[in-house]
């Protein structure tokens, strides 16, 4: 890989992000994964109905030879992966949830933006670590804006911090994934379902 290549290309893209809510209403979430299986990886994705976040569908796709993992290139390792697994749904969510950061990257574009520019759809980046930014009073700062949440789901685990991907603002952001919690499970659901899903098929392989 051409890191100073792929770094403009990261760099023209995150200036077509846009941090606006492009719906109305949220019927559907979808939450979509990505494990590593010896030399391969698996995508999986889920549907829900939201808010009750019962399961509507689910599919996964398995990866050969993806690209090798470079921090702050996740995209271009697991993006294959999960645009396939994405295209196998009947029904298209009104919002993903994606494992990795949204604008909380260097470039402003992590895998959830990436991924919400690639597919045109509204998304989420929910990770469990902090690489970029600073937390005051629950909002991730960088610079002199705010590009995501620390937000506490389950007593005595580490935070998750979620930021925005692409075509949703900061405030539906919290209100949504403050909706997804379902103890005692820390993450949010559709994240939850399609992470246990990937999980059964490497453990079936």
């Amino acid at each position: 890989m051409d890191l100073i290549e792929l770094k403009r290309e990261q760099l023209k893209l995150s200036r077509k992000v846009n941090l606006r809510d492009s719906f109305s209403r949220v019927r559907t979430l979808g939450g979509i994964v990505c494990l590593q299986i010896g030399d391969k990886l698996i995508a999986s994705v889920v549907v829900c109905e939201f808010p009750s976040m019962n399961l509507r569908e689910k599919k996964t796709y398995l990866l050969d030879n993806p690209l090798p993992y470079k921090p702050e290139f996740q995209a271009y390792r697991e993006m294959p992966a999960m645009i396939e697994a994405f295209n196998l749904l009947e029904e298209e969510p009104d919002v993903l949830l994606v494992k990795g950061p949204g604008v909380l990257h260097p470039r402003k574009l992590g895998i959830a933006s990436h991924l919400g520019l690639a597919l045109n759809v509204p998304t989420i980046g929910v990770q469990d670590k902090l690489s970029i930014g600073r937390v005051e009073n629950g909002k991730i700062i960088i610079g002199n804006e705010i590009m995501g949440f620390e937000m506490k789901t389950k007593e005595y685990s580490n935070p998750l911090y979620v930021s925005p991907g692409h075509l949703i603002s900061l405030g539906s952001v919290l209100n949504i994934i403050s909706k997804t919690i379902m103890p005692p499970h820390k993450k949010p659901e559709p994240l939850h379902l399609a992470n246990k899903i990937a999980r059964k098929v490497v453990k079936d392989r």
